[in-house]
């Protein structure tokens, strides 16, 4: 694919520029350790917890917060024990780590978004709790890079529409760039923009999604690193 300049690039944030769900799977396995579930597996206690995950993003949205609450709910329908203030701390202290990590970038995203940034428009699109997500870019040392960021209740095809729209992006010359294929790439894809689908070995269980192909007209990337970006943009 010919590299043409002045494209607007659309990045992911979680598991995309810096480490994220490797932390909640920490803590998703610590949890399961401290309930030690005489009856359900580990694998069933996950997928319980799969269950009130969902149930709570639902309602709450996404965040440490709802997490928290998801551990909490997970505890009261499986165990045979209240939830005493003492057990009560114990679930929650499985988060504190989560909250207290330091931003790991991923290999090669300050470089690569730094040489993108000359060339190219760069949007920051990620989705949870705004305070939270603000935070880690502010700890990141990235945010010079991106000249916008929209941190989204949910990433839909709607989401993309009005995105799209708000920041006058031209569907021709727009790319989202992720880890997710089901909120970056095939809702993008689905809203007439092109997408880079780029895997992370952890990515979120919820956000597993058969990656769809590009409509007639769009293209859709896989890559293998974020650095490969300089080979196409």
């Amino acid at each position: 694919m010919r590299r043409v300049s002045g494209q607007t690039l659309l990045f992911d944030a979680d598991d995309t520029l810096w480490e994220n769900n490797i932390y909640f799977e920490r803590a998703i396995a610590a949890f399961i350790s401290y309930l030690d579930h005489q009856v359900h597996t580990p694998e069933e206690v996950r997928e319980h917890l799969n269950h009130c995950e969902r149930a709570t993003i639902a309602e709450y949205g996404y965040g440490l917060h709802s997490f928290r609450r998801s551990l909490v709910d997970c505890f009261e329908h499986l165990s045979n024990q209240p939830i005493t203030p003492e057990r009560h701390e114990r679930i929650v202290s499985f988060t504190h780590a989560i909250a207290a990590q330091e931003i790991e970038l991923l290999p090669g995203v300050a470089e690569t978004l730094a040489e993108l940034s000359t060339r190219h428009r760069l949007l920051m699109v990620t989705k949870g709790d705004r305070d939270e997500q603000q935070g880690k870019l502010q700890r990141s040392g990235l945010a010079g890079y991106f000249t916008a960021v929209e941190v989204l209740a949910e990433k839909h095809e709607g989401a993309y529409r009005s995105l799209a729209s708000h920041h006058a992006c031209e569907p021709a010359m727009t790319w989202m760039i992720g880890n997710s294929p089901k909120s970056d790439i095939n809702p993008s894809l689905a809203a007439g923009l092109h997408a880079v689908f780029i895997p992370h070995d952890f990515t979120w269980v919820l956000e597993h999604e058969v990656v769809n192909a590009a409509p007639a007209g769009q293209h859709l990337l896989e890559l293998s690193s974020i650095t490969a970006l300089l080979d196409h943009f």
